[in-house]
């Protein structure tokens, strides 16, 4: 081989070298910027108790978010949420579980339900929610409320309606307490109406339950409205900058979706245009009650609630209405998020029936709500988020 011909050879050989290391680089590069997430691999099908998939077209994902603080090993589940995306509809919805029901958790007996994930993580969690409401879910994706303000100020703010001036005012009593725990100062909210909120004050909206804004019921709301607002605000955005935010917010995940599996799912749900976001939870006005020493859980009938699901995602008979398709049936357009009403709280517990005897004796401790304590030294107690209250004469909280 002559001299010459051996180095044609030897440069076509490095060609292809560099062009592939291009490729590989291009390809290792576009892998870590849009699927850069967290992968959680651990989990294990037969751990998870899936119901039979009834729907090929339909994939049902259980959504976490969590208030990890520092120094936490373990989390509670503070939002729970079934994501069904339903390719044949052109829907995405989105199904609260309230954190206070009382469900069985395997190995550990009855319990809330945001226990599962501090006992044992995603898989348990995902276990007893198709145990206790039958469903099929095999995949989740959690997001640390902390990271939820990155998220938020990559998509520069949300719009949110501040309703009213308890909102107001409890609103920002929990960005002061927030940077208190950040050892940061935040810019509070001026003013009640519509308006855009920054990470910070958009995470502290979804997390204000107290000073009569609605307590857990109305809570659940509004970490809907939060990711709701966030929604429209990537309908709006263009190609380019939804590669952009994509950049920006997968690190703030983690997920057991691998790439492989997101991406016919994004295909499949964005096919025939973006697709409608709906949202309802479980249970259902009227379906409930306090129950416990401090009405600490939430008891009803999991078997109609897991009734109300199934119909939902598979047959889309929003909770509450009727299955008839008689176009005379209540039209709920111009309710909050497709037709549940949270701004009444307490919404509507099955019965009113005050069982307590007033002849016995209260140990005023019994009446610490779960996770909370009492301090007999100053008649105060705490709430399981560690906030100071006290008891006026007709049992309601106080906060300081």
């Amino acid at each position: 081989m002559s001299l010459k011909r051996f180095q044609r050879q030897l440069i076509r050989v490095l060609t292809v070298l560099v062009i592939l290391s291009i490729i590989f680089c291009l390809g290792l590069y576009a892998y870590r910027s849009f699927f850069g997430f967290t992968h959680d691999s651990s989990l294990f099908g037969k751990d998870l108790a899936a119901g039979v998939k009834v729907d090929e077209s339909i994939t049902n994902i259980a959504l976490f978010g969590l208030d990890t603080r520092e120094g936490d090993t373990q989390s509670h589940s503070d939002c729970m949420m079934i994501v069904s995306v339903d390719n044949t509809r052109g829907k995405i919805k989105l199904i609260s579980l309230m954190r206070d029901s009382l469900v069985n958790i395997d190995d550990h007996g009855e319990d809330k339900l945001n226990a599962a994930y501090f006992l044992g993580g995603p898989s348990l969690a995902i276990r007893t929610i198709n145990e206790n409401f039958g469903t099929d879910i095999t995949e989740y994706i959690a997001v640390n409320f902390e990271q939820l303000v990155e998220i938020i100020d990559a998509l520069g703010g949300v719009e949110i309606n501040v309703e009213t001036t308890e909102e107001l005012l409890e609103l920002n009593r929990v960005i002061r307490d927030y940077g208190i725990e950040q050892g940061k100062e935040f810019a509070g909210v001026e003013q009640t109406g519509l308006q855009t909120l920054d990470g910070v004050q958009a995470l502290c909206y979804g997390r204000i339950r107290k000073g009569g804004t609605g307590d857990d019921w109305a809570r659940v709301e509004r970490q809907s409205i939060v990711l709701e607002a966030m929604f429209t605000k990537v309908q709006e955005m263009s190609a380019s900058e939804l590669i952009g935010l994509m950049q920006k917010l997968v690190p703030y995940v983690t997920t057991s979706l691998s790439p492989t599996e997101i991406a016919p799912l994004i295909v499949g749900a964005v096919k025939d245009g973006v697709p409608t976001l709906e949202h309802t939870r479980v249970p259902l006005d009227g379906e409930w009650d306090y129950y416990g020493a401090s009405s600490e859980y939430i008891l009803y009938d999991l078997d109609v609630a897991a009734d109300h699901i199934h119909e939902y995602i598979y047959n889309d008979v929003f909770p509450g209405e009727s299955t008839s398709t008689d176009s005379s049936s209540t039209d709920t357009s111009n309710e909050p998020l497709g037709g549940v009403d949270y701004d009444e709280p307490p919404t509507a517990p099955a019965t009113t029936d005050d069982t307590s005897s007033s002849d016995s004796t209260v140990d005023p401790a019994s009446l610490a709500e779960e996770g909370g304590r009492y301090d007999p030294e100053t008649g105060d107690y705490y709430d399981s988020d560690g906030d100071r209250y006290y008891l006026d004469e007709s049992g309601d909280r106080v906060y300081y």
